[in-house]
């Protein structure tokens, strides 16, 4: 009876832990989810009962003024093809340098990798300047040039360690022997055997590097003057920036309709700019949790 009781009990305490902690998941999900909705919600109601409030669960006097003065214009569709090709290319670069200097500082037998490993970790904590790394770029004529949008920030040292560290761990030193016993060089085990079986990180560290890109506006802003060179970042800032003057600068009668506008603008302008990025993270969720727990201890 006692034993039956005791496991009664346990069980009991199961239950209520397990409700815990379903509550708590389910608070801090809708404290996450829904900043967002009310952005999508409000993006296409009517901003003066955004406003006052009146908007919480479901969308009032819906239209879609915001989302067509954005998509109508030309330099949004410029943007964009900009922007995915900065992304495309400048990951694919970030990638072929993280991962072949992750792999050589993970070999046991490459002497040097502690003192490379600490150059690589002081440039995380000391950079050139501003201004020394404008000079640097001018002087190598990347000014007005879009590949200053792919090259800079080629690699990210947190990512080298991710990676580095998901190495050490996950892929055994037997492997490696095997291979090589195999008459398999260093290059092969790397592209044929690594790679395959380093998914998960992988995976991991390409969203951090897309999303980097994606979302980056200071370096065109530094560097990019030409307009068929603007990411879609820059457009949409310029974007809410005329529609902000613009209300500013109508009369008192229109001044409201003018501000309601550019609000509807201001919301339409977040959801056109994050909708992309959180259409491909469902893609590649399975692999995000593994790869950040695995390579998440720097070492």
């Amino acid at each position: 009876m006692k034993a039956v009781g005791k496991k009664m009990q346990q069980s009991l305490s199961d239950r209520i832990f397990y409700i815990f902690v379903t509550a708590i998941a389910v608070a801090a999900l809708v404290i996450v989810l829904y900043p967002m909705y009310f952005i999508v919600i409000a993006s296409f109601s009517n901003s003066n009962m955004v406003n006052q409030g009146l908007v919480t669960l479901f969308p009032k006097d819906i239209n879609f003024f915001g989302y067509r003065k954005i998509l109508e214009r030309m330099d949004l569709w410029v943007g964009y093809r900009n922007t995915i090709l900065y992304t495309v290319c400048g990951t694919l670069l970030n990638l072929a340098v993280t991962l072949p200097a992750a792999y050589v500082l993970a070999q046991s037998r490459f002497r040097a990798r502690r003192f490379v490993m600490t150059l690589f970790v002081i440039t995380m904590y000391f950079g050139g300047g501003m201004v020394p790394t404008y000079m640097l770029v001018k002087s190598l004529h990347l000014t007005n040039s879009p590949l200053i949008m792919i090259v800079m920030g080629a690699v990210s040292v947190y990512n080298v360690i991710i990676t580095r560290t998901f190495f050490e761990n996950s892929i055994p030193n037997e492997l490696q022997e095997a291979a090589e016993l195999d008459g398999c060089s260093h290059f092969k085990y790397f592209s044929a055997i690594v790679l395959p079986l380093s998914k998960a990180v992988i995976s991991v560290i390409t969203l951090y590097y897309a999303v980097g890109h994606w979302n980056d506006f200071f370096t065109a802003l530094l560097y990019l003057n030409r307009d068929e060179y603007q990411p879609l970042q820059t457009v949409l800032r310029n974007i809410l920036i005329s529609n902000q003057a613009m209300a500013g600068t109508t009369g008192m009668g229109e001044g409201s309709y003018a501000q309601q506008y550019a609000d509807q603008i201001k919301f339409a302008v977040i959801i056109v700019s994050t909708m992309p990025v959180l259409c491909i993270y469902p893609f590649i969720q399975k692999y995000f949790e593994k790869g950040v727990m695995i390579g998440a201890v720097k070492g």
